[in-house]
């Protein structure tokens, strides 16, 4: 995988420290362990605001994380391109959305350790829908899926339980949801039952990123 500012010495110092400052101003806190796992897909709900994205890699600092992130291929477009790689993004071409899943299984399988983050609502709109794609990644790559969370209405974010997706996806979302079930996003949205897309990432317009 590329280099990034979770790589960078010095800045990855800095940031860790800064993100602390921040969290701890703004009356943020950290629950749960990041799990000493190689490779896993972390998953956080619901997705309803811009930002999560900095909240994210502000908790990922703060617990030395080194995360990756899927945005759609517009976003690494020149001029910022280099910018949201060096941040951990990866582009990805939501038109061929059956290669999505198998190009991070391939990735998986290249890496020895990799952390990807991938939202299962993939929408900020005030309608969430559900996605199945983090689903297919982590059990065609048989990695673990850890159920991350922010929770805006008491500021907390953090790490739940690890979930080894066993193949009946209709349980396997039911019990994934109902985690996330009490926590709050920053905005107020309508959740519509998960779509069932066996082999892709549903298309969206919207980003795919923490």
């Amino acid at each position: 995988m590329q280099y990034t500012i979770f790589d960078t010495p010095f800045i990855k110092t800095l940031m860790r420290w800064l993100s602390m400052f921040i969290l701890k101003i703004s009356g943020w806190r950290i629950e749960g362990r990041l799990p000493d796992i190689p490779k896993i897909v972390l998953i956080a709900a619901p997705h309803t605001s811009n930002w999560d994205f900095p909240i994210t890699l502000f908790v990922a600092f703060a617990v030395k994380a080194k995360i990756y992130w899927m945005g759609k291929d517009a976003l690494f477009r020149f001029p910022f391109g280099r910018l949201f790689k060096w941040l951990g993004g990866i582009p990805v071409d939501r038109s061929r959305s059956n290669n999505i899943v198998e190009q991070m299984i391939r990735t998986f399988s290249d890496n020895d350790r990799l952390i990807v983050t991938i939202p299962p609502s993939g929408t900020r709109k005030k309608v969430m829908k559900w996605k199945t794609g983090f689903y297919y990644i982590a059990r065609g790559a048989g990695v673990p899926v850890v159920l991350a969370f922010l929770d805006y209405r008491r500021k907390a974010g953090g790490f739940g339980p690890v979930f080894v997706p066993t193949g009946d996806i209709e349980s396997d979302m039911k019990e994934i949801r109902a985690f996330y079930s009490g926590i709050h996003g920053k905005n107020t949205v309508t959740e519509e039952p998960f779509f069932i897309n066996p082999g892709c990432i549903e298309k969206s317009n919207e980003m795919i990123a923490p």
